[in-house]
């Protein structure tokens, strides 16, 4: 384990009383901080290694999530892509983040992550001080031509993290036993 592979589980808890940008937020960094844990310190075999009969592994959910946090994020705010957005393959293959993610360092697929998580974080904080949760996204669904606000875009984004910290949890205790909800504090 190197100290590009440690990804940071700090959990910063809200008061109890916290209004609802708090909360929302604090939901979103807790899950980031549970997939942290998950997926974090390991070699590219473990990163690599799937539990069949799925072909998921680790890696894949590494540059997964930081394909939906860049996209979700330049949903958002209109700006044009990064990494790992900025590859044409990502937009045209809805399977290029799982089909690469072993072509990917582990070093590569853990700063990936944190570069897509970081920027996230860098543009809710500039949309929340600009207009808050109900401000309108800089695109428009397909299903009906309406743009979602930023409250919709933090609970889409948390419920997905939420999905994939299960598939990280199966995959992280099929590899080494490492089990429980919340990383040790």
């Amino acid at each position: 384990m190197t100290d590009d592979t440690v990804l940071d589980t700090t959990i910063h808890e809200p008061s109890m009383t916290a209004g609802e940008v708090e909360m929302l937020l604090f939901a979103l960094d807790r899950s980031r901080a549970q997939f942290a844990w998950k997926c974090g310190g390991l070699d590219a075999a473990s990163l690599n290694r799937p539990h069949p009969p799925s072909t998921m592994t680790l890696g894949g959910l590494l540059k997964h999530m930081a394909l939906v946090e860049e996209r979700y994020t330049i949903d958002f705010t209109g700006e044009a892509p990064g990494p790992p957005l900025d590859v044409a393959d990502a937009a045209a293959d809805p399977n290029w983040a799982w089909r690469t993610a072993a072509d990917d360092t582990p070093e590569e697929l853990y700063g990936l992550w944190r570069g897509a998580v970081e920027h996230s974080r860098a543009a809710m904080a500039k949309a929340l001080a600009d207009g808050g949760l109900c401000q309108p996204a800089k695109y428009t669904t397909s299903d009906g031509g309406t743009s979602p606000n930023l409250r919709r875009i933090v609970v889409d984004l948390h419920d997905e993290y939420a999905r994939h910290v299960g598939h990280a949890d199966l995959l992280r205790e099929a590899l080494d036993g490492l089990v429980g909800e919340d990383p040790p504090q």
